[in-house]
């Protein structure tokens, strides 16, 4: 390791390193599909509630034009948890959902404070640094984004 980003780290078991790169992609692949069907039951609860539900509530919370963020959030954690667990447009869907998770963490949970005891920070921001990580990466090794050879 000479301090490169990028470098690989020194295997901790020698004979074990020509499985590194194999379990590091793997590794990945978890990451994304967990982050992507993760979001598929927030966004799934807001279709099943509603538009006018939905519009209501993020009303409540100042969140305007609630009828728009609605829509959004709809689509990023339906359509777009699908997306981003088979990694299709990986990066452009991550990107829409870090910019929803920014106003919702800056604007309804960092005011609150940070524990989920009071709905603060804490889970938004853990899902905003998973969605940067995706965003950042993209589609991986084993994604749709790869399959057809076109990775934004």
């Amino acid at each position: 390791m000479n301090g490169r980003a990028g470098s690989d780290p020194k295997p901790v078991i020698p004979s074990l390193g020509r499985y590194y790169g194999l379990t590091s992609d793997i590794a990945y692949l978890i990451v994304r599909v967990t982050v992507g069907l993760m979001l598929l039951p927030h966004g799934w609860t807001k279709v099943v509630t509603g538009i006018t539900g939905v519009s209501g509530y993020f009303a409540r919370l100042h969140l305007e034009p609630a009828w728009l963020f609605t829509i959004v959030s709809m689509f990023n954690e339906t359509i777009g948890g699908v997306l981003i667990a088979i990694g299709l447009f990986t990066r452009p869907i991550a990107a829409l959902i870090v910019i929803e998770f920014l106003i919702l963490l800056f604007w309804v949970h960092i005011p609150r404070g940070y524990g989920q005891s009071v709905v603060g920070a804490e889970f938004p921001l853990m899902w905003l640094l998973m969605l940067i990580a995706v965003m950042l990466r993209g589609g991986g090794p084993y994604s749709l984004d790869r399959k057809i050879g076109r990775e934004i």
